[in-house]
């Protein structure tokens, strides 16, 4: 469609607009520490014409891209995992996926673990799936955030707490936009040197200010505390940050509860019904009914006994040690359903929120799923 169609003027959109979007939803800054998530190949200033989503890159994800005019391939998996020793285009997989990345124009991105650890991610989305209620996390982060504390007259509070929050402090979960506010005097004297906003130089001055506090993702206090210098009043702002040792805003796994009790057997035929899949493997021995559900999408079993404190009847993970499934026999319910199988609908809610976003700025922009399947793994029937 042409930019102008029907008078409607669509603006075009780079990738660095979506990479802003899915990581004010998924930080960067939770992922797990040694992971490789980000920009894997190209520039984030490349214009977009289509997005292709996909769960790791291979040949035929970019046979995909090329065919539907993708120019963007937004991965789950990183294509690099381990510093890069040297591009062989002869024998090397990887070298070659880069070069046919770089000589189509395309740009790689990856969220990984920042997916995994969000809310609404990887296993929000595989409980989803499992059509289960009361969604929350299974283990919740360790506090990634301060508390801000920063003292402002009065008529200046609605002009400073409106940049913390355009730059993205007080959020709490879902809430957005949240502060304490207490009404007090502060006091100082300025030396001659000052040319203070309130008051004069080298006289006691008492003024009506306002303590505002907010909560501060860690990653984020930087830009904060930027925006707040640049509207506050005073030569010298007052404020203060606090490390908290509350929970954050993100965590690992998720558990919920099915809306009916369902046996073992039943349960185990829901799952294969659910997600598709033919072959799981399993072990425990489950109570007389199934009702509260841990899950984790991707390698998860070092959650298990998360799973246990949480009461959970079931829970659901891949890549399981022949170990765990022994420590989980007289404990839970154990189901390994497989590394793809339990991730690989986290392409849903990413689809659906780039559709959104996009379709606000440039509607001709079509976000696809690949279609096919990237998993390795083949089972093998007699």
């Amino acid at each position: 469609m042409h930019p102008d169609y029907f008078g409607v003027h669509f603006f075009c959109m780079i990738c660095k607009e979506i990479i802003k979007h899915i990581e004010e939803w998924a930080p960067k800054e939770i992922a797990w520490q040694k992971d490789n998530v980000g920009l894997q190949i190209g520039t984030t200033d490349r214009k977009i014409k289509n997005i292709l989503l996909c769960l790791e890159l291979t040949n035929e994800v970019i046979d995909d891209a090329i065919k539907k005019s993708c120019n963007f391939i937004i991965s789950h998996h990183p294509l690099f995992f381990s510093p890069i020793k040297k591009i062989d285009l002869q024998n090397d997989k990887n070298s070659k996926l880069i070069e046919r990345i770089i000589k189509k124009d395309i740009t790689l991105y990856s969220a990984h673990t920042n997916l995994d650890f969000t809310k609404d991610g990887v296993s929000f989305e595989l409980a989803k799936v499992l059509k289960l209620k009361n969604i929350d996390f299974l283990s919740l982060a360790k506090s990634n955030q301060y508390k801000l504390v920063v003292f402002v007259p009065e008529n200046f509070i609605n002009k400073v707490s409106e940049a913390i929050f355009e730059a993205g402090g007080g959020v709490i979960g879902e809430y957005n936009s949240c502060s304490f506010r207490t009404s007090g005097t502060g006091t100082f004297r300025g030396s001659n040197k000052t040319n203070p906003a309130v008051g004069k130089k080298e006289h006691d001055e008492h003024v009506e200010e306002t303590r505002l506090e907010v909560l501060v993702d860690s990653w984020k206090i930087k830009k904060v505390l930027s925006a707040l210098l640049k509207v506050h009043p005073y030569e010298e702002a007052a404020y203060d940050i606090y490390p908290l040792e509350n929970s954050g805003n993100y965590g690992a796994g998720a558990i919920g509860e099915l809306e009916n009790s369902l046996s073992k057997a039943e349960f185990l035929k829901y799952i294969s019904e659910q997600l598709k899949i033919k072959n799981f493997r399993y072990t425990g021995t489950a109570k007389k009914s199934i009702k509260k559900i841990a899950v984790c999408g991707g390698a998860g079993s070092d959650l298990m006994q998360e799973a246990i404190k949480a009461s959970a009847d079931a829970f659901i993970t891949a890549d399981i040690k022949y170990h765990t499934f022994h420590d989980a026999t007289d404990k839970i319910l154990l189901i390994d359903a497989g590394h793809y199988e339990t991730e690989i609908h986290t392409l849903n809610e990413l689809k659906r929120r780039l559709t959104l976003f996009a379709g606000n700025i440039n509607p001709d922009i079509k976000i696809f799923r690949y279609n096919g399947s990237t998993n390795p793994i083949i089972f093998y029937n007699n």
